[in-house]
């Protein structure tokens, strides 16, 4: 059995790559890694956005583990258009997996690169392991092992967000295990 734990980054200033955690997020990321003591987790990837890293930091240094980072687990791109309607679009890609648009991915796009990383990190030797993305991603990842997942589930996400999805050659057992 594999224990792989979904968390969505802290409270961040913004939604760009550098976009540092805000004080609020700093705390929010101590009160995760106090969370995730007694998870015995042996390994720790992140998407490489400063918000994500930031996120698992004060985790990794209590436990002496590095952060490795994966360009696949970074935010899911709508558009490089600006949409004043953005939120409807992205609705719609929760019904239309194959929907995308300009400069963007589709959902079904998005969620294979999150199962990539998952899919790889099945075949390490580690039991327990942390992955550190973002909202989209990761629901769409959540997505993936539960169909009805959906728009409504995304915008109820919190950040930080865990779950814990435990793996087998059956299955994926899904929970969401922060409060």
């Amino acid at each position: 059995m594999k224990t792989i734990y979904l968390i969505r980054h802290c409270q961040a200033t913004g939604q760009e790559p550098a976009a540092p955690l805000t004080r609020t997020g700093q705390e929010q990321a101590e009160r995760l890694a106090e969370m995730l003591e007694d998870k015995g987790i042996e390994w720790v990837v992140s998407s490489p956005y400063v918000r994500a890293v930031e996120t698992i930091k004060p985790f990794c240094e209590r436990n002496q583990l590095p952060c490795h980072t994966d360009e696949r687990l970074k935010e899911r791109v709508l558009s490089t258009e600006n949409y004043e309607d953005w939120l409807s679009r992205l609705k719609d890609t929760y019904s239309d997996l194959d929907l995308k648009f300009p400069g963007g991915e589709s959902s079904n796009e998005a969620m294979s690169r999150g199962i990539a990383v998952l899919n790889e990190l099945h075949d390490r030797p580690e039991n327990n392991i942390a992955v550190v993305t973002h909202g989209a991603l990761m629901s769409l990842i959540l997505k993936h092992f539960i169909s009805s997942f959906g728009f409504d589930d995304w915008q109820s996400l919190s950040n930080p967000d865990v779950y814990r999805a435990a793996v087998d050659l059956r299955g994926a057992s899904i929970s969401r295990i922060w409060e």
